[in-house]
């Protein structure tokens, strides 16, 4: 008899466990439990931080370093991966790696100052240093609310004021004094890739400003000058339509950006993961499948990566079980999941659940309370 195969496959726990560090617990747990079994871990992402060290064995890739600025424009160490591919080299990155809201201390978060520009310097450097002939981008977890632009600057797109002065690309400065958008000295640009899993406009309540500002500094002050700030980057690039395109609003509109710029295709993160990595083969491969993130609820089900493993599962058949730290009742009775795991049920306080997530992860996939 052929001993039992089990994927794993999580994303993150926000805030206390990478998607390696989840996986990792759990495959601990399960060999306590199945001495015998064969555990294949991948860890999967969403777009934003880990998006590219999940796709660096699979793809077997390396590190390639650079610097770049942050949303504020301190220039700190990034790194993307760069892989070999059929076509040529191809890198791998986020945007949070420069750009992200982990990066930047909650008491420094300045939205109308915040631009997308380490992204377009670690763009630039895969392209001019690293010849990549394709880039994958993911696109989450930003600090910024630039449509963009800081992005387009470090790739060679000015932004003018009326006399033709170039301004900086951040919201505040563009709100005031924007009047012309010059493309002429924009880098040639291979074909270029996002992972994106949110489908929001760029403007309007269900855009950029409205639904993500908040969670990175904008208030009721600041909104309306973020909103301008895009509309006349819209106006003055003929970007009516593609502001309107599901995920334009991605990433404080990078999503927008990369669209309009670079003449992006965005995909969700999780068929892109799938289709890099050769995940569906291994779940095609598996005899129980596991998966989870740190809270299993309606995002979850519109699309993530969970969700998605759990399709492919039960479409072929196989057990899928889910450990999170918390599921929602829409999580619970989906019925996408046999089982759902949580760590919020072992009755800890939340700090103690992100303190410990990594032996209660362990100790509840060795449970002999699980069904079979």
């Amino acid at each position: 008899m052929r001993p039992r195969h089990i994927l794993i496959a999580c994303d993150k726990f926000k805030g206390s466990l990478s998607a390696l560090d989840v996986c990792t617990a759990i495959a601990r747990g399960l060999a306590t439990r199945w001495p015998s079994a064969m555990i294949t871990i991948h860890p999967i992402a969403d777009g934003g931080e880990g998006f590219a060290e999940t796709l660096l064995t699979p793809l077997k890739g390396r590190w390639v370093e650079c610097l770049a600025h942050e949303a504020l424009g301190r220039l700190i160490p990034a790194r993307y991966v760069l892989a070999d591919s059929a076509d040529g080299p191809l890198a791998v990155m986020e945007m949070a790696e420069a750009s992200g809201l982990w990066r930047i201390p909650a008491a420094e978060r300045d939205i109308l100052a915040a631009t997308t520009t380490g992204t377009g310097e670690m763009m630039r450097h895969a392209i001019t240093n690293s010849g990549a002939c394709r880039i994958v981008l993911g696109i989450g977890g930003s600090a910024t609310n630039d449509g963009g632009a800081g992005m387009a600057a470090a790739l060679g797109v000015r932004f003018l004021a009326a006399d033709q002065s170039v301004l900086h690309p951040s919201p505040g400065c563009l709100a005031r004094h924007l009047a012309h958008v010059d493309t002429s000295g924009m880098l040639h640009l291979p074909p270029i890739t996002a992972a994106c899993d949110v489908s929001s406009p760029l403007l309007g309540p269900d855009g950029a400003t409205r639904v993500f500002g908040p969670q990175k500094g904008a208030d009721e002050a600041s909104m309306p000058v973020l909103e301008a700030a895009l509309e006349k980057i819209i106006r003055l690039t003929d970007g009516a339509r593609l502001a309107d395109f599901p995920g334009a609003g991605a990433a404080g509109g990078l999503g927008f950006g990369l669209l309009r710029f670079a003449a992006a295709e965005l995909v969700p993160g999780f068929d892109l993961l799938a289709s890099l990595t050769g995940l569906t083969e291994q779940i095609a491969a598996a005899d129980l499948v596991i998966t989870g993130e740190g809270r299993l609820d309606a995002q979850t089900l519109s699309g993530k990566g969970p969700a998605g493993i759990a399709r492919l599962a039960r479409a072929r058949g196989i057990p899928i079980w889910a450990f999170c730290g918390s599921a929602d009742s829409l999580a619970r009775q989906s019925g996408l999941f046999q089982q759902i795991i949580e760590l919020a049920a072992t009755g800890l306080a939340f700090p103690e659940l992100l303190a410990n997530a990594a032996g209660l992860l362990e100790s509840l996939a060795a449970s002999s309370e699980l069904s079979e």
